[in-house]
This record gives structure tokens, sequence and C-alpha cells, in this order.
């Protein structure tokens, strides 16, 4: 069984104690400002979210950073607005700059609310969103292909992504849940596999498409994923292990495939692992026959196709790839640590000194 999130268990625990300090300094905020109810307060504030930061496409990393935003937002609004309409009464922004500027209590509970609005929003505002052109990957051997797109759509000859809907898709990119969420493509047809929970991805991750490749040193990498996700207290996070990743998608003739490639949900990082044993990248035949400059001139250009094939992928689409050759290939516990580094999902952390506190405190606006 699953253990609990112990990042989520410390979120809810953090909103909680956010709640309950609002709760408190309540009474205070509604009985200086006139404000009548706690409906009419959040209100007040909570409706200007989108006014004074764009939360459909900026990447916001911290609570601090949050509040900055939101804040600088108001300042420039409030700074725009033609100065004979500033102290109307319909004036809701002003009025709050102006509560900001005078009354403590005001202040206090607007950037506590403004903290766990960011809280309970956190894995949405931290979220990279992919570029449309990376948003679309092709994975497995010819006629054994699927298609990991983040929101598919049918359109009558092949799957694509809805592009207005991109931004609002609720599982980290590229992660487990991601593949619950959309099921693998099949390509040119209005059918897809879909996987009601984790082990049934992993059986067809494991059975299917890696079995597929016949490598074993792949299998067993598999396994070992496998087991970390399961034994994980959110598996859902995890980010994917995409196998069998194809450089030029559908194309029938593809040049390459990598054969496992992580992207990371919170940066969009990609890393790819190319398991190259001597016996089937660089092996060469017939060298009893062949002469030693024809032996050497062969061995070149094999290793020049492995090099060429991973520098394509990091041309195309920006992926780093690490190379295991057979001394590596001894040690696949080694291997998985190094993946591993790449699978845990990340969060930030970073902290933003708020500048525009004093800005709006020392304004005459």
């Amino acid at each position: 069984m699953a253990k609990r999130d112990p990042r989520k268990t410390a979120l809810n625990k953090r909103d909680k104690e956010m709640s309950a300090k609002l709760k408190t300094l309540l009474p205070a905020v509604l009985k200086s400002t006139g404000i009548k109810t706690v409906q009419s307060l959040h209100g007040l504030i909570g409706h200007k979210n989108e006014y004074f930061i764009d939360v459909k496409n900026e990447i916001i990393n911290s609570e601090e950073e949050y509040v900055t935003k939101w804040l600088s937002g108001l300042e420039k609004s409030v700074r725009e607005t033609p100065k004979h309409f500033r102290k109307t009464t319909e004036n809701s922004k002003y009025y709050i700059f102006k509560s900001i500027q005078n009354n403590q209590v005001f202040r206090d509970y607007l950037y506590l609310f403004l903290q766990r609005t960011f809280l309970r929003n956190t894995d949405a505002y931290t979220k990279a969103r992919p570029k449309i052109e990376e948003s679309e990957i092709w994975i497995g051997q010819n006629n054994a292909d699927y298609g990991i797109l983040i929101t598919p759509r049918f359109n009558g000859n092949n799957w694509e992504n809805d592009k207005s809907e991109i931004r609002h898709f609720k599982q980290k990119y590229w992660s487990i849940g991601h593949i619950l969420n959309t099921g693998l493509l099949i390509p040119l047809s209005n059918n897809k596999f879909e996987f009601k929970t984790v082990e049934e991805y992993l059986n067809f991750f494991k059975n299917v498409i890696v079995r597929n490749s016949g490598s074993n040193y792949e299998l067993e990498i598999a396994e070992k994923y496998s087991q970390f996700v399961l034994n994980h207290s959110n598996p859902t996070e995890i980010p994917l292990l995409i196998p069998e990743f194809r450089y030029k998608g559908l194309t029938k003739k593809h040049e390459h495939r990598l054969d496992f490639t992580i992207i990371q949900s919170a940066d969009l990082n990609k890393i790819g692992f190319e398991l190259s044993p001597w016996s089937t990248h660089g092996k060469l035949k017939g060298v009893k026959k062949k002469t030693q400059i024809v032996v050497n001139k062969e061995a070149s250009e094999n290793f020049e196709k492995e090099i060429s094939k991973l520098r394509k992928y990091f041309k195309k689409y920006n992926i780093y790839s690490l190379i295991y050759s057979d001394e590596s290939l001894k040690d696949l516990d080694s291997i998985f640590e190094d993946m591993k580094l790449y699978l845990e999902p990340k969060t930030f952390d970073r902290q933003l000194k708020l500048h525009i506190y004093d800005k709006i405190m020392n304004s005459t606006l």
C-alpha cells in the first residue's frame, strides 16, 4: 500500500493553519472596513486575481512571488486609472489600495488570504507549459506505435492537441497521472488504450511496449521503474519513463528511437537514457576478412552514428542523453539510481522580497 504523500499532508496542514488565522482576524477586518460579510470581503479581494496576474500563462513559484505579482498588478492598475475616477465608490481597486496603506488588520488579512490562494493552486501556478511543438510525442516500434498528447482529440484523420486547453490540463505533464488521463493513442485511428489504474499502465508499459524492443536491459529497467512507482507515496505524480521515443514521430521509415526519456513536469527539463551494448551498437561482422583500415573506418562510422543520433535529439527536442555501454550495463541498479535523480517530482521554493510593499506604503496615489 502506497504511503501518504508528505508534501500534500504538509500543504493541507498549512491550509488549515492559514484558515484558522483568517477566521481569527475576520471580525476586526469586518469592523474596521464596514464590510458586512466574509463573502463580500472575499469577493472584493478574490475576483481581482485575473485582473492583476496572468494566471493562465505565468509560472509563479512561491507564495511570496504570487503576493508580489498581485500587489504589483494592483499598483499598476490604480496608477493607470484616471485620477478623477480613482476615488469613486465603484473603484474597488483604489479602495483595496488605500486599505493596504491605512488599515493594518486589512493588510494582514489580505496578505494571508493571497498566500492561501497560492497554496490552494500551487500545482497549477508552478507548472511550466510546454510549447505546442513539444506537446506531442510518438513512441514504439513500427506498427506498434502510440501517441502521448496532452489534450488529445481526433480530427477525423489523426490525433491532435486541443491547443486552447493545454494550459488547463490538471495532471502533471508527462507523468503517470497524465497517461491515466489521456491513455495511449492509436495513430490514424479514433482508438486508444486506456488505463484505470497505475498497475494497468505499468503492466502495458513493461509487457507490451518495452518487451517489444527485445532488450533484456530495457526490460530490467522497466521492472525497476515499475516497483519504484508502486512503492512511491504519490505514484501518479512520478514522471513517465517514456520508452522508444521516435525521432520522426509517425514517419514510417523513422531514423532513431531513444531507449528511455524522462520529462520533468515542473520545468519540462528532458533527459534521455541510451543503453548501448557493443553487441547491438558497435560490433562489426566479418572482421577476419577486412583490413585494419576498413575495420577502423566501420568502427568510427558506428560511433559517429550513435553520437549523431543523440546530437539530433538534443537539437530537435532539447534532450540531453546519457549513454551506457557494456561496462555500465553490468550494474543496472546504478543506472536506475541515475534515473531516480530525475524521477522524484520537483517543487519550487524560490523566495522573493516584497519590494512592492514599500512602493505601495509610500505612494501618494
